[in-house]
């Protein structure tokens, strides 16, 4: 053990002494260090905004004066998602998904104000956090600066030398190795520190931070194996750096464009105009509740005036408009239900072609970890849908009940050519505040852990082949020696 130190301790005296590797390093920790500031601000401010978003939002519905429960379901409301503690360091998907929905009756919106889909391609360009900066720029860094380690010694004539000293192969790879895993620890501690930053703000995201953390040091640890293997079996320091940069390109840049490009060809999703109108089609398919003599709804009556034993819609305890628009809101929501179902089995498709792209890029492994552990995944934006869809079917019937139970059918029936009817079916605008708020439920710690566990298995997969072709590299290497 005493000789690796040396060896490692020799190793980061050279690099100290490369003009290169000091201004690589230190580039690399300031990038780190500015994408972790600037996105600890922007969260921060993006947390303050939704949070004002959403308090306007209460006020605003909250606000309107004494009128018609169905005015209200019309008037509808927006609900902001949260933004997840630790978006600082890893924002995912939620800068594509959109952050804001439009509830209404009737109708299920999509989500909008999506950062990146509201900006332009140079902006989405430069958005730098430091996840970006570990799976992107840190192995780009170690190549440089591990690429000759040990194929420099060989040129050189160094690695004979040790051996004459008794070195042997498996302990030069191991000092090497440490030193160059050395650099890799000076480089994630930024976004170590901003993660840890980040997590402190609540308490229960510790362990899902402790767990995003040790997967990039997993994943950085795979790449310091990897270019101290290569530049072992390299038969020159340019051939050992040609292979790194390809591997590089392959497993960061291919991989994942690749795998984004094959998913979406394979699982073709609908666009938002297209989803509408076979929404729309479906919807006229299974009745209108605003036309009294629809032939569902008509049925509809049958079967209410039987349930109440009356032979008048005059006749029931209720007001009947406000039956049909809870029934017709409970159908619809059925509907929407079902579509978004198959709009979330279609993305789940498309995320499983990228997990498949895990097996052959650590990048999208630990991209995908990281993601599961911050909260910032498909799977929570999903939650989210599914959350605010719930609020909103549970706030519309809310107000259909008022309908049903409020007013009475003879001024519902009469406010249109009737000025004291309209007004007696106007509800108190005290009402509109003892309706619930929307509260988001992100994923508890468990269900991340769960989500991370795909891409911690393919890393712990990408480490184990990483070590095998480190033996491997010290086999032949003694080889070499001998």
């Amino acid at each position: 053990m005493r000789r690796i130190l040396r060896i490692a301790a020799e190793e980061m005296r050279l690099m100290s002494r490369t003009r290169t590797a000091w201004l690589g390093l230190i580039a690399l920790v300031l990038l780190s260090s500015i994408a972790a500031a600037t996105s600890l601000a922007h969260v921060a401010g993006e947390r303050a905004a939704r949070m004002e978003h959403q308090t306007a939002a209460d006020q605003a519905f909250e606000a309107q004066p004494d009128r018609h429960p169905h005015r209200a379901v019309h008037y509808g409301t927006y609900v902001q998602r949260p933004v997840s503690p630790l978006a600082a360091f890893e924002p995912g998907v939620d800068p594509f998904t959109g952050t804001t929905l439009f509830l209404e009756g009737h109708r299920q919106n999509s989500a909008t104000f999506g950062a990146m889909r509201e900006s332009s391609g140079l902006i989405r360009f430069g958005q730098l956090t430091p996840a970006f900066v570990l799976q992107t720029l840190a192995p780009l860094l170690l190549i440089f600066l591990g690429f000759s380690t040990v194929a420099r010694d060989r040129e050189t004539g160094v690695f004979r030398q040790l051996g004459l000293h008794g070195a042997r192969a498996a302990e030069v790879l191991a000092g090497k190795a440490l030193a160059l895993g050395t650099v890799g620890l000076i480089a994630l501690a930024p976004a170590l520190v901003s993660l840890a930053t980040a997590a402190a703000t609540t308490p229960a995201e510790m362990a899902s931070a402790a767990l995003i953390g040790g997967a990039y040091a997993v994943y950085l640890a795979i790449w310091v194996l990897v270019v101290v293997a290569v530049s072992s079996l390299a038969r020159s320091s340019r051939g050992a750096l040609l292979g790194l940069v390809a591997v590089w390109a392959v497993a960061v840049v291919l991989v994942p464009r690749g795998a984004a490009a094959i998913a979406a060809q394979a699982e073709p999703a609908p666009t938002r105009v297209e989803m509408d109108l076979l929404l729309a089609q479906d919807a006229r398919r299974i009745g209108d509740s605003h036309n009294p003599d629809d032939p569902f709804f008509a049925a509809f009556r049958v079967r209410t005036l039987r349930a109440y034993g009356v032979e008048r819609v005059e006749d029931l305890p209720v007001n009947f408009r406000g039956l049909v628009a809870a029934e017709g809101e409970a159908l619809t929501a059925r509907l929407f239900a079902d579509y978004a179902r198959r709009t979330a089995d279609r993305q789940r498709a498309q995320s499983a072609w990228l997990q498949a792209g895990a097996m052959l890029s650590p990048a999208l492994a630990v991209r995908q970890a990281s993601m599961a552990g911050a909260a910032t995944d498909l799977e929570n934006h999903i939650r989210f849908l599914e959350q605010a869809e719930a609020y909103r079917f549970d706030l519309v019937q809310r107000l259909n009940r008022l309908h049903a139970q409020g007013v009475r059918a003879e001024d519902d029936a009469a406010r249109s050519r009737d000025l004291d009817a309209e007004r007696r079916t106007r509800v108190s605008a005290d009402t509109w505040a003892t309706l619930p708020d929307f509260q988001f439920r992100s994923a508890t710690p468990g269900q991340r852990v769960s989500g991370m566990l795909p891409g911690l298995a393919i890393l712990a997969g990408w480490l184990l082949a990483a070590i095998g072709l480190f033996v491997f590299a010290g086999r032949q290497l003694r080889q070499v020696a001998g």
